[in-house]
């Protein structure tokens, strides 16, 4: 017969419940696990906070994060997977996913390999259970722990203003799929993992253990609540219903709520902790985002391009800045209260002092809807907007390459209208001579040239062109000559100004980074001393001193209670502390009288880039050839537009015969 060590190892391999009453104690251990699991990711924040900041103000907003581009890392940041279900890799990435992988097989594998060595046939015979049984329960468990090593990563990825992001050179729309990849595989885990004791519940008729809530341990309730909303959220991520029915994607979204809610209900508190500290900062981050987000902004002007193209234009404070291809997630409430939408920044913050722009194209239903809307408005009228960001990359490393090719396809050339403005900004106020640029854009039709106006601001447009070395090869792929409606309207619409609306400005001020930096250490601590309070006085009186236990679902709630408050209570005071600091720039800020006016344009280029620009219709661009053609020691390729033209460069700038070529692509689905 097995000792009473081996037996008690077996019952936890294969008795889920029982695992809560060894591995998840009351909150007299919780101290300890938040140093170890909490403690050192918000302290690497915090110092990551400090870094940026510094960095801000040695060098302007073009600081570099530690793993930024540099000549050591050109090579592993060229793609090398190009086509397949992940899209493209590059060589830093598949990387990090063959180490990752390799920890998930080391994980699962060890896990196994000790909890079958606990079923001896001692135990089988003492619990009654066939070896498949147990070696089955022990399989769930498995999978459980290392669904949750996923389930820690999944949530830094989404942290839009993280500084962790930052630090490693990754802008929160590039790191978009990894939390894709990570989602797809943390629920295969759980999957697993859940119907892994169905199944032995089933065979060991023991299916009531799906009603089970106890007081103490294991909640399989919360368990099953948890995989069924996660399953409902994975069903609506796949390409294939999010693209087509992207509201039901979204909406479906915001059941992450209950996931994590009753996830932790599930596992309790104690166990949490291992993932904690990811959702903690996304936490931090998502209430910055909701205070920023009930501010009513000022929406000056609209542009209205006949290919169904609208530019907005927002009052901003002269204090915020950003880096060219940010971008803004912006939502009307006439359309809809809950849908955000990301917009590239096309505007530079530097010519543009109080003015911020963003380009939509109509493809969707919401952007239809906003285009009729505007189209149809008068100057009296006042459309209602709100918005959050701007979130962009760290660092302007385009400008390191000799040349620049910008490959666009439709509407993907928004982008590189930012892009090229601070190019001409940079031509025209420094004697440095920066990179040739190449710009090939692909349109379906020629009323679509149009879009070219929007690459040199109005306010800007006497600026000498000649001294961006700017190339333009424009290409029609649908019209074989220009279209004969040569004369088409460029209209601008003024909206009406409103007391309560704001020019955007930075919420966290100039010192965005400190003020960051003090939210996640002050509310950690705020969080530490609260729940020390609650331990002392409310959970300790009863584990100790009654001799019985504190409900592990009252534990885990008043944890979450207190992590929400202490993150509010510090988000909010700082919030409240910049606004009135700020305040005083915000009223400077006076009624801005756009400077667009309606005029006539044909379906070419404007004046002032017609000398650069060439028309090609009826054809695609050659890519291969057009890159062969390209002369310099470093040559970035960057690429916005349909998936086959993003593979196609990739697939080039792979080769071992162009090293010579950097390839980058910019992808918002």
């Amino acid at each position: 017969m097995a000792s009473n060590g081996n037996s008690g190892r077996g019952i936890r391999a294969v008795h889920l419940i029982d695992i809560a009453f060894i591995c998840l104690p009351a909150a007299r251990c919780a101290g300890s696990s938040l140093l170890i699991y909490e403690f050192p990711v918000l302290l690497v924040a915090c110092l990551g906070c400090l870094y940026l900041h510094l960095r801000q103000n040695c060098d302007g907003h073009s600081h570099y994060g530690f793993l930024d581009d540099s000549n050591r890392l050109a090579s592993w940041k060229r793609p090398a997977l190009v086509k397949g279900p992940l899209g493209i890799v590059s060589w830093m990435e598949l990387a990090f996913m063959s180490m990752f992988v390799a920890l998930l097989v080391w994980s699962l594998s060890s896990y196994l390999r000790n909890f079958f060595a606990d079923i001896t046939p001692s135990y089988i015979a003492q619990s009654g259970q066939k070896i498949w049984q147990a070696k089955l329960g022990s399989s769930g468990l498995a999978l459980a722990l290392v669904g949750n090593v996923c389930l820690a990563f999944l949530f830094f990825p989404v942290s839009r203003g993280s500084s962790i992001l930052r630090l490693i050179g990754l802008t929160s729309e590039a790191s978009i799929k990894y939390h894709m990849w990570l989602g797809h595989i943390t629920m295969a885990f759980f999957t697993a993992h859940g119907l892994c004791y169905i199944v032995l519940w089933v065979a060991t008729n023991r299916i009531s253990q799906v009603l089970k809530w106890p007081k103490v341990g294991i909640s399989n309730v919360a368990g099953e609540v948890t995989l069924v909303a996660g399953l409902a959220l994975w069903a609506t991520t796949f390409s294939s219903i999010r693209r087509k029915r992207f509201e039901l994607f979204f909406y479906t979204h915001h059941l992450y709520i209950i996931f994590i809610v009753f996830f932790i209900f599930h596992v309790g508190m104690e166990y949490s902790l291992v993932v904690l500290p990811g959702f903690y900062l996304f936490l931090v981050d998502r209430c910055l985002r909701y205070l920023q987000s009930q501010q009513n902004v000022r929406l000056v002007s609209a542009r209205l391009l006949p290919c169904e193209v609208v530019e907005l234009k927002f009052a901003k404070t002269p204090g915020l800045s950003y880096t060219p291809t940010s971008t803004m997630f912006v939502n009307v409430p006439g359309i809809s209260k809950l849908q955000w939408h990301p917009f590239t920044i096309t505007s530079n913050s530097n010519t543009d002092r109080d003015m911020l722009s963003v380009v939509i194209k109509s493809e969707g239903r919401w952007t239809s809807k906003l285009y009729q809307i505007i189209s149809f408005s008068s100057p009296n009228d006042r459309l209602k907007a709100c918005v959050e960001g701007p979130y962009g990359p760290a660092s302007t490393n385009f400008l390191r390459h000799d040349m620049l090719v910008l490959v666009s396809g439709g509407s993907g050339i928004t982008p590189f209208i930012s892009i090229i403005r601070e190019l001409l900004f940079r031509a025209n106020t420094t004697n440095c001579n920066g990179p040739r640029v190449l710009l090939i854009c692909a349109f379906k039709k020629s009323v679509e040239l149009t879009m070219l106006d929007l690459l040199l601001p109005i306010s800007d447009s006497a600026s000498k062109i000649s001294q961006l070395q700017l190339q333009i090869e424009a290409y029609i792929t649908r019209d074989k000559e220009p279209a004969t409606d040569a004369q088409n309207l460029m209209a601008t619409v003024q909206f009406k100004p409103n007391e309560s609306d704001k020019p955007i400005y930075s919420i966290l001020g100039p010192n965005n980074w400190l003020w960051l930096s003090a939210i996640i250490s002050s509310s950690f601590v705020i969080f530490l001393i609260l729940i020390g309070i609650i331990t002392q006085y409310c959970i300790y009186p009863i584990d100790h001193s009654t001799g019985k236990i504190y409900p592990y679902f009252g534990t885990s709630a008043l944890y979450m209670l207190v992590i929400c408050v202490s993150i509010t209570l510090t988000a909010t005071g700082v919030f409240i502390w910049n606004k009135r600091h700020n305040s005083m720039e915000i009223g400077q800020v006076q009624s801005i009288q756009s400077q667009d006016e309606d005029r006539e344009l044909e379906s070419l280029p404007p004046q002032s880039l017609a000398q650069a620009t060439n028309v090609h219709y009826g054809e695609r661009p050659n890519l291969k050839k057009i890159l062969a053609e390209c002369e310099g020691s470093s040559i970035g390729v960057l690429v916005s537009g349909p998936r086959g033209m993003r593979q196609e460069a990739a697939a080039i700038c792979s080769c071992s015969s162009t090293s010579n070529l950097h390839f980058e692509s910019f992808s918002f689905s």
